[in-house]
């Protein structure tokens, strides 16, 4: 497989021959307001620009939505995207969106669904604290998280844990599977008053220790004005914990052969 890191969680995956556009955000730097209730919502979103021309972007053969909050899927993507395109969601609600949307090839993730010869098997997880589900308000609005793992007899299984905390569903995905890839979203995104809602650097010990073969990959960061976590901060931990050598952090743009 190879996979390139884009821009906080947008992703190029080629697995088994195939070409995937994982989470598209493509909006241009500063697009979008910071998000209200959240650390520095004074900084607009994304706070990067691209590595690369959309354009390159857009030739695959399929495209993944794990939920369609606006750092996952924005109105640029939504706008660019080809309407022809094989397009995975988690859910009904999701799909009747992106259907909405205009696009004609909306697939609902099964359990286990099989594309082109690929088994993508969907996870679950916990987008933010008990707290926070605790709230109606804040519980519609973060919904339900999605993970996936990918495996094919030809390559490595490669698990997208996805945007969550760490709950028992991230735990016996790893222990069931072992993948050999893990694609972490470790930015430590925050709502005030309710902390994390997706992964941190005190994360890795734990994925380390349940997946201790696995090549871990830090994803979702440095792009948007609630993520709090530095690629810098995240290896100087990581090297303390002696397990740098285990943890790729890609800059935005960066490719690597898996």
């Amino acid at each position: 497989m190879q996979l390139t890191q884009i821009r906080n969680a947008t992703l190029l995956l080629t697995y088994a021959g195939k070409r995937f556009l994982i989470d598209p955000m493509l909006g241009e730097k500063g697009r979008y307001e910071g998000f209200a209730g959240t650390p520095r919502p004074h900084l607009r979103n994304p706070l990067v620009d691209l590595p690369c021309a959309v354009a390159t972007l857009l030739d695959v053969d399929a495209v993944i939505v794990t939920h369609t909050h606006p750092d996952h899927w924005d109105e640029v993507a939504q706008a660019l995207v080809g309407k022809h395109l094989p397009l995975f969601v988690k859910n009904e609600q999701d799909g009747a969106t992106l259907r909405q949307q205009g696009f004609e090839q909306v697939q609902v993730l099964a359990q286990h669904t099989t594309f082109e010869g690929i088994d993508i098997e969907k996870t679950g997880g916990q987008h933010g604290s008990d707290d926070a589900y605790a709230n109606p308000d804040i519980a519609a609005f973060l919904g339900d998280a999605c993970g996936l793992v990918f495996s094919h007899s030809q390559e490595k299984t490669l698990y997208l844990v996805g945007d969550t905390i760490w709950v028992d569903a991230v735990e016996q995905t790893l222990k069931n599977r072992q993948p050999e890839v893990v694609i972490v979203n470790a930015g430590f995104a925050q709502i005030d008053g309710y902390g994390a809602i997706i992964m941190g650097k005190e994360d890795f010990p734990r994925l380390h220790r349940l997946a201790p073969h696995a090549t871990l990959i830090a994803s979702h960061m440095e792009a948007l004005n609630h993520c709090l976590l530095s690629r810098a901060e995240l290896h100087d931990y990581l090297t303390q914990q002696g397990i740098a050598d285990s943890v790729w952090i890609p800059a935005d743009g960066e490719a690597r052969t898996l």
